[in-house]
């Protein structure tokens, strides 16, 4: 096992299309939902106005949070993540990264601060394909310090304990009872 750091990397971000089609789609999903319930009722009462209001205020919230989307780049030091942006400035503040989703092509991050203020961050390939495996090794591996690397000689750590939870297999060393 290596005690290094995945390398510095700077990665840039804007709105995400995937992220804009994701919520065209469901809002489109709702308004199909909506005409076929007119369509099956053929009157328009209470409940199928404010069903259209919540259709469209859903459309406009949808529009108004991927037109106010985070823009700036992700940067990674070696040693702790940073957000860097023209509308959100703050220095060298440290950030907790978590990956929610990963869809090989695309990321769904969540970076938090010390004051547990989140920003969501949908991470796409295309923005900088070159950097993009640099990224993922940046997301991936864990940040190691020197002094809590593990030792080198493997012969004298402790063994570590494996696990394996699947439900007919039975460990080699017990003997096997019928239930």
């Amino acid at each position: 096992m290596t005690t290094h750091n995945a390398p510095p990397v700077v990665y840039p971000l804007g709105r995400s299309r995937f992220l804009g089609g994701l919520l065209l789609g469901l809002w489109l999903a709702g308004l199909l939902v909506l005409l076929l319930w007119f369509y099956v009722t053929r009157q328009l009462d209470w409940r199928m106005v404010l069903a259209l209001a919540a259709v469209l205020g859903s459309g406009v919230a949808a529009r108004t949070g991927w037109n106010n989307a985070p823009a700036g780049q992700l940067a990674w030091n070696g040693e702790v993540w940073r957000w860097e942006s023209s509308s959100y400035q703050t220095g060298i503040a440290e950030y907790e990264l978590v990956v929610i989703a990963d869809f090989q092509h695309r990321l769904l991050l969540r970076l938090e601060n010390q004051a547990h203020a989140r920003l969501w961050l949908w991470v796409e390939r295309k923005a900088l394909p070159e950097r993009w495996l640099d990224l993922r090794r940046a997301v991936y591996s864990p940040y190691k310090s020197s002094a809590t690397s593990r030792p080198h000689d493997l012969l004298h750590a402790e063994p570590l304990l494996a696990v394996a939870v699947v439900g007919a297999m039975h460990p080699v060393d017990a003997p096997r009872t019928k239930p």
